[in-house]
């Protein structure tokens, strides 16, 4: 298999990961070139890369949201009320019903402006959320006082997703594919 920029990991640590990681990945790899924040000077809006892997990400089984009106999103109860009604929910970028797996594609914001931390709480709360697909920048790339700089988000959320699934502390109630694209 040739280089790629485009890396996983799974937690907890101690179990393999799920048959269908892979499926995931090959997406995200088959469209390398247009969205890796290594290889392309800016990167991409998370509504940008959603929009470029959703069509693969639909033939493989999940549910995209395809904008940002009400009926365009996705989202995953939280509560249920009187007669079984949905009483929270939590909007999330897509949903996988036969792997009950949630994916949530960052870009910017991811690590910067703590949308990890959102994404990783809100989905320990969700019903039917059993994997979680977090896929955040390798590397964000913006300006600070005029100088180029860079965040590395991935390693970043590698480090926060190791301590939460390494510490006995905490136990989330699903397993974490996390992705840097």
């Amino acid at each position: 298999m040739p280089a790629t920029s485009i890396r996983f990991s799974t937690f907890p640590r101690t179990e393999t990961p799920a048959e269908f990681v892979l499926q995931i990945i090959d997406v995200f790899r088959s469209h390398e070139a247009t969205i890796s924040t290594i290889k392309l000077d800016k990167g991409l809006t998370s509504d940008q890369v959603l929009a470029i892997l959703a069509g693969d990400l639909s033939d493989i089984g999940f549910e995209i949201e395809l904008g940002k009106t009400k009926d365009q999103k996705i989202d995953r109860p939280v509560f249920f009320g009187e007669n079984g009604v949905p009483t929270l929910k939590y909007e999330i970028d897509g949903y996988h019903a036969g792997w009950r797996c949630g994916i949530e594609i960052e870009a910017g914001r991811a690590w910067m402006g703590n949308a990890i931390y959102r994404d990783l709480i809100q989905s320990a709360v969700m019903v039917g959320v059993d994997y979680l697909c977090l896929a955040v920048s390798n590397t964000y790339k913006y300006k600070s006082g005029g100088r180029e700089t860079s965040s590395k988000d991935y390693d970043n959320t590698k480090q926060v997703a190791e301590a939460l699934y390494g510490h006995t502390r905490v136990s989330l109630p699903y397993k974490l594919i996390l992705i840097g694209y």
